[in-house]
């Protein structure tokens, strides 16, 4: 055998062994060929797909990263060299590449791994980011740290999944420009975020890649590149930097543009980060133009392009998701939107780049004009439903409780202050199991009820959510919300019309004279629960579904506290909500002065719980009946 076959027949073994299996973190990268890593790349896409296929989770995205993150990785010396993924469900490639393949098929689980990068979790993650938007301003923030600290490693911020439509990467992108410190975002541009893109933004680039002067700027790059990129043959020939007449939106803000780039061709990723880390100084940011679902057939065919998936065949991609007649509350919603929809051509639907997750989409369905995703933009999705009231119409924002919270200062000055009749539809009430402490809606009864103007209402059934709905339209008073569970109802007969509740009235569900228990949402099943146990021991219970926070039905827990000893509320919230608002009633009232009647309150603990299966958080929070017992 010469030395050529020898060297032939090295490099094709090498070939077939696992490289996935030598790398436990990116310094193990470091020597491999540029060959060598576009194999790495292909062998991460494969055990992306068989992990999640195993656990569920978020598929789509993290495909469209696989090169982008194993370039990344080979180039930058990370964890010194400071990566940041913005939104977090694209990091799954990036945490098997750092140190955690072992433990990948736990994701989202119990005491496994988070579905976003975490910093408590590993130091390949400097900044956690479950929402989005969030990675220019703290990667900036990093940046000007290092500065000042006289150091000189590299910051990277990966943005994409639409995470660019929000207004706040903007404001990041004006300061990092004015500031001029070295900072490298990546634009991960794969034309979706959960869903289809919207926006000026969108079809901005969309222009770039398909404008002239790009196809032009081929050739002329490589006249205008510093000699150190002019090596980069294959990355000049596909143009990575853009000079036009009408410039680049990024250009103009401050940082040099390079791309558009295709984000899965390594021969073009590798050359161009070297040259960034080499040789740029500033703010760059590079265009990288990525398909989402990359590499997987089932999710590219996609509509949502497997975004998010339950446990999955890998050869059909056919999901094992179990099959139920109970609608989700999420469906109920929608449905009963739509209702109400056909008598009042003034309703309109709002979401923020979630309208599968939110019911939206039904809405828009049967009613295309009247249903507005304004992106990852909830600031502006209440400002633009204030406009919408101040003119007359019915807007119903249907966002999230975690979602919400960003759009804070819009609830109070541009809705609550102004009284306008704004409808706020908060899904996810509550723990949500595998997303964990950053989608948990836990905040919203207290940052809403402390609210002038507001009425809040939270539905214990699929059919009390249903007359919410009827009500929240009927109500034009000013600002109103309510918020349901996410996962299925408890399996009702639903009502054929929605009945529009009397403002601030509860309901007796159970009547009992000893001890009573006031719920407020989705804990009610597990009160009526706690009742039969009590009834078994001859104490007699008294359920009460409040139905409302504000205005508090203070006739039914005047009558609650003055004919029973003890006194349990209970809510799917954090401390400072519903539980408190009845203590501080009571004690107003002057029912507390005769030290007879005992109360308790139960609501969420006062820590951010990690993910969990739905029923396990709940029993971690001690909101069971086992639990009511106690507090009994």
């Amino acid at each position: 055998m010469t030395q050529v076959q020898y060297d032939l027949k090295s490099k094709n073994e090498a070939s077939q062994t696992p490289l996935l299996d030598q790398v436990d973190v990116p310094a193990d990268m470091k020597s491999f060929s540029d060959e060598e890593l576009i194999q790495l790349a292909g062998e991460l896409r494969t055990e992306t797909i068989s992990a999640v296929s195993q656990t569920g989770g978020h598929l789509g995205a993290g495909l469209g990263v696989v090169e982008l993150t194993t370039a990344i990785h080979a180039v930058f010396n990370t964890p010194d060299d400071k990566l940041i993924f913005d939104v977090g469900h694209q990091c799954y490639p990036h945490k098997i590449l750092t140190g955690r393949r072992d433990r990948i098929r736990t994701i989202r689980q119990g005491d496994g791994l988070s579905g976003f990068t975490k910093r408590a979790e590993s130091e390949y993650d400097p900044f956690g980011a479950a929402h989005s938007s969030t990675s220019i301003s703290a990667g900036l923030g990093m940046a000007v740290a290092r500065d000042l600290k006289g150091g000189d490693n590299h910051v990277i911020a990966v943005i994409g999944d639409g995470s660019i439509s929000a207004g706040m990467a903007y404001e990041a992108i004006n300061n990092a420009g004015d500031m001029k410190s070295n900072l490298v975002v990546i634009l991960n541009d794969n034309e979706m975020s959960i869903a289809p893109p919207v926006g000026a933004m969108s079809k901005h680039l969309s222009r770039l890649v398909s404008s002239k002067p790009y196809i032009h700027a081929r050739e002329a790059g490589k006249k205008i590149l510093p000699p150190p990129l002019r090596g980069a043959a294959k990355a000049v020939e596909e143009g990575i930097r853009i000079h036009t007449s009408d410039g680049s939106l990024f250009e103009e803000m401050g940082f040099y543009y390079i791309g558009p780039v295709d984000g899965h061709d390594m021969e073009q990723l590798l050359p161009i980060l070297r040259n960034i880390r080499d040789h740029r100084k500033g703010p760059v940011l590079l265009h990288a133009k990525t398909v989402k679902g990359k590499g997987y057939a089932p999710a590219e065919k996609s509509a949502d392009k497997m975004h998010g998936v339950a446990k999955f065949d890998v050869v059909t991609g056919d999901q094992f998701k179990a099959k139920s007649t109970i609608p989700s509350y999420t469906k109920v919603f929608a449905q009963s939107l739509i209702e109400e929809a056909k008598k009042d051509d003034r309703i309109v639907g709002i979401t923020a780049a979630m309208p599968d997750g939110t019911g939206m989409d039904l809405f828009g369905h049967e009613f295309p004009d009247r249903m507005f995703d304004v992106g990852i933009a909830e600031q502006h999705a209440v400002t633009f439903a204030a406009g919408l009231a101040a003119e007359g119409m019915k807007p119903f924002a249907a966002i999230y409780s975690t979602f919400l919270q960003r759009g804070y200062d819009q609830v109070v000055h541009d809705v609550a202050i102004q009284n306008l009749p704004v409808r706020f539809a908060m899904d996810r009430a509550g723990l949500v199991g595998a997303d964990g402490c950053t989608h948990a809606g836990a905040f919203d009864i207290p940052y809403l009820g402390c609210l002038p103007n507001f009425v809040l209402m939270a539905a214990s059934d699929e059919a009390e959510l249903k007359h919410m709905v009827a009500t929240a339209a009927a109500y034009d008073d000013g600002p109103i919300g309510f918020r349901y569970p996410r996962g299925e109802g408890i399996g009702l007969e639903m009502p054929k019309e929605g009945q529009i509740l009397e403002i601030g009235k509860g309901r007796i569900v159970l009547e009992g004279s000893d001890v009573a228990i006031l719920s407020y949402g989705g804990r009610m099943q597990e009160c009526l629960k706690a009742a039969d146990q009590l009834a078994e021991n001859n104490i007699s219970a008294t359920v009460a579904d409040a139905r409302f926070a504000k205005p508090l039905d203070e006739a039914l827990i005047r009558d609650l506290a003055k004919n029973h000893h003890t006194l349990v509320t209970i809510e799917e919230g954090s401390i400072g909500g519903f539980g408190s608002y009845v203590l501080e009633f009571l004690a107003r009232d002057g029912l507390l002065d005769n030290g007879k009647l005992k109360v308790r309150t139960m609501h969420l603990p006062d820590t951010f719980q990690d993910q969990d299966a739905p029923d396990k958080q709940y029993e971690q929070a001690g909101l069971l009946a086992k639990d009511i017992l106690k507090a009994l």
